[in-house]
């Protein structure tokens, strides 16, 4: 049986010198060690050329994940279909509504008066008559010429059968003896002579029937013209009756009641209430990037509803350009026109990036400098930026996940390069 060691264990004092060392190192340690944080905060400080406190400061984590590269804009409510009515010719205007009245279509809105229009439309409805009658008169008169050239031409057709039987007779006394020979070829002549009469008479006939086909055909399409005539006329008189083209409220009037108006003067608007969309202004800066069918989302009244592009300005105005934004689904209960929204335009998604909260450092250090706080000391560092959004930026060069940065207040650093973070 092996025993342990138990036995041969014995404890050992120190002797009273050596313990009074060993505590006394002790206390040395401890007392350096609480020594050391202040110095190496007084280093840290000193080595700093300015000291912020954090709660002045808007420091923000670098992290990766999908950055939504958006822009956010302004628009209002504008009505699909709003067409602007115009006076057709100068005319005294008595309106027939009054704005915000809801109308439908082919409602009596307006109607003007204007006595040019009203007397040209009575002379060319008499031109119209009067070519009316000649048309009339031509073709009986056609009908006329015809009948008497078919009666010339049936003489002459019953002159030379006549012609034709006496050269039978002719011939039949010529060879008993009856009658001479110059009697017989005399009515040989008369038989020619007759059958010439007879097919100029039949093409005479033809010519003159053609002729007045000619005339009366000329005159009718002088009454086809005029006809066109009258019915513009009659369709600008009609016009002066000015009705709604479409089903919605009147917007807004452009004129007086009883007011003279020219050609083209605008008289009134009608808002198409049932088919409305969302006129957005994007900046100058996000117009290269705007395409036909993005995502828009659209804020009412604290509710989010999504629409998407469907038309934009090809001209920037005020270094804007104006887009058309059609809801993807059914149109939300009380809208107005001109009513503002705020909107979000989804321009493009790229996930599994670096990036950070987007914040006032991006204007002051133009997306080139970014100030890293590190061990308490804020220090300037070179970055290289990408694609923004509304609230992150794309970071491609200078950072690393879980650098925190200064995104606002480093105004307050001055030109210093080292600032102590307190």
């Amino acid at each position: 049986m092996i025993r342990d060691t138990s036995g041969q264990d014995r404890s050992m004092e120190l002797p009273a010198v050596a313990g009074q060392s060993v505590r006394r190192y002790a206390r040395w340690l401890v007392l350096l060690a609480v020594l050391a944080i202040p110095v190496f905060l007084l280093i840290g400080w000193m080595s700093s050329e300015r000291s912020i406190s954090a709660e002045r400061l808007r420091i923000a984590e670098v992290s990766r994940g999908t950055l939504i590269r958006d822009a956010s804009v302004n628009g209002r409510i504008v009505a699909a279909v709003s067409p602007t009515l115009a006076a057709p010719a100068p005319a005294t205007v008595s309106l027939r509504i009054s704005a915000g009245d809801a109308v439908n279509k082919g409602d009596l809105l307006a109607v003007l008066d204007s006595k040019e229009l009203s007397n040209q439309m009575q002379r060319e409805r008499a031109a119209l008559d009067e070519l009316q009658a000649q048309v009339d008169r031509a073709a009986i008169l056609t009908d006329k010429q015809k009948l008497l050239a078919r009666r010339d031409a049936d003489e002459a057709e019953v002159t030379r059968l006549g012609a034709e039987r006496e050269l039978q007779r002719s011939a039949a006394g010529f060879k008993r003896g009856a009658i001479a020979e110059v009697d017989y070829l005399r009515a040989q002549d008369a038989l020619k002579s007759a059958e010439i009469r007879a097919r100029h008479a039949a093409a005479a006939a033809e010519l003159e029937g053609r002729d007045v086909v000619l005339d009366l055909r000329s005159r009718q399409q002088q009454l086809a013209r005029q006809r066109l005539v009258f019915e513009d006329a009659r369709r600008r008189v009609e016009e002066l009756q000015v009705r709604s083209p479409v089903d919605g409220v009147v917007g807004t009037l452009a004129v007086a009641d009883r007011a003279v108006v020219t050609t083209g003067a605008a008289l009134m608007t009608v808002v198409d209430l049932s088919r409305l969309e969302v006129e957005i202004e994007v900046p100058e800066s996000y117009a290269d990037d705007l395409g036909i069918g993005m995502t828009v989302e659209v804020t009412i009244a604290g509710q989010l509803h999504v629409a998407s592009l469907s038309a934009i300005s090809p001209e920037v105005v005020a270094n804007q350009v104006l887009g058309r934004a059609r809801f993807s689904n059914a149109q939300p209960d009380g809208l107005r026109q001109n009513q503002r929204v705020t909107a979000r335009v989804l321009i493009e998604e790229k996930p599994d990036v670096l990036m950070l909260a987007r914040g006032p450092f991006l204007e002051a250090g133009g997306g080139r400098k970014a100030w890293v706080i590190k061990g308490g000391i804020a220090e300037q560092r070179d970055i290289r930026i990408g694609s923004t959004s509304v609230a992150a930026v794309e970071i491609l060069e200078g950072l690393v996940v879980g650098d925190q940065v200064v995104i606002a207040g480093a105004d307050l650093f001055g030109e210093a390069t080292r600032v102590q973070i307190n």
